[in-house]
């Protein structure tokens, strides 16, 4: 139950960085995806774990629809 709440408390912080940046900005090589590398640059209280929670596909990285329900 710990662990639950503190990825809440971890996700909420990420979902605040990601509220501020738009898929086109942190997908700095135009590939149609975000890498976690992407992602932390231009967010940097992303944590690996809310990448992870994000990236349904499990492909390790983000889709344009993926990124934006880290929005949501």
């Amino acid at each position: 139950m710990k662990r639950f709440f503190a990825v809440l408390g971890v996700s909420v912080l990420a979902v605040g960085a990601v509220q501020a940046a738009e898929f086109a900005d942190v997908d700095t090589d135009a590939d149609g995806s975000v890498s976690l590398d992407e992602a932390v640059s231009q967010m940097p209280d992303l944590t690996e774990d809310a990448f992870l929670s994000a990236d349904v596909n499990e492909d390790g990285a983000l889709s344009p629809d993926e990124f934006a329900s880290m929005k949501n």
